[in-house]
């Protein structure tokens, strides 16, 4: 089953063009590691992806349902905002800053978007949410607020609070790039576990250890376009760009 598809995806902020025509379809329990050097679009492609971004030229397809289509000049024509919005609803998004609301608890921090935007009962909430951060290894951590924890914490809170809203397709923009070394590890465990109960991912990372372990399919980027994509084992030990190479050689 196709989860996602983007058909030829253009992105520019004034004159500078920073996606010329990506195209990638994900299926179902599909977990795809986007890699590449700063600078690249990675990071703007998942923020089209869920409406952070509105493109310039393209389609996107979320679970059969086009959020953007286009023109005959191929120009983007959205769907109106509302249902753009509820399309929107199916993808979590977790970013490298953790984005948590400071003055709120770790736990009203995840049940704050079921309860406002889902109308979810607030018992029900509570206890979702509590299920969540054991999953996540932070039960204990419920009423401490987002300055009292670690950036490791505060990213596998962050992660709660994305899968809260029961999304089918979660997204990652470099999700421990803001985190000490030690404290990576504690957010790339729970993306395992992630990959390993079928959830459709697009992880967008630096970690070339859990790209090559974890990701069904790995997307080199670089300059706005996808060079290269292909089985983790291919992409690190064969690459057959010479892009892909140069930037495997520097990074590993």
């Amino acid at each position: 089953m196709s989860m996602l598809k983007a058909i030829n995806i253009h992105k520019s902020f004034k004159h500078l063009e920073v996606l010329k025509g990506i195209n990638l379809e994900v299926k179902k329990g599909e977990v795809i590691a986007i890699i590449g050097p700063s600078g690249s679009g990675k990071s703007t492609f998942l923020r089209c992806l869920n409406y952070l971004e509105t493109i310039d030229k393209g389609h996107i397809e979320i679970e059969g349902e086009a959020m953007v289509t286009m023109d005959k000049s191929g120009r983007s024509i959205y769907k109106p905002d509302k249902e753009v919005r509820r399309i929107c609803r199916k993808i979590g998004m977790v970013f490298q800053s953790f984005n948590l609301f400071p003055h709120k608890t770790a736990l009203e921090n995840i049940i704050e978007a079921p309860v406002i935007v889902n109308k979810v009962e607030r018992e029900t909430a509570v206890k979702q949410a509590l299920e969540l951060l054991k999953k996540v290894g932070l039960l204990e951590k419920r009423d401490s607020y987002p300055s009292q924890l670690s950036g490791g914490q505060k990213q596998r809170v962050a992660i709660a609070r994305a899968l809260a809203m029961k999304p089918d397709i979660m997204l990652f923009d470099e999700p421990t790039s803001a985190l000490d070394p030690e404290l990576t590890g504690e957010v790339l465990n729970v993306m395992r576990e992630l990959a390993q109960e079928h959830m459709t991912m697009l992880v967008v990372t630096h970690e070339m250890g859990f790209a090559r372990e974890v990701a069904s399919r790995v997307i080199f980027m670089d300059e706005g376009e996808i060079i290269e994509e292909g089985a983790p084992s291919d992409i690190f030990s064969n690459p057959s760009h010479k892009r892909t190479k140069e930037f495997l050689n520097r990074v590993l």
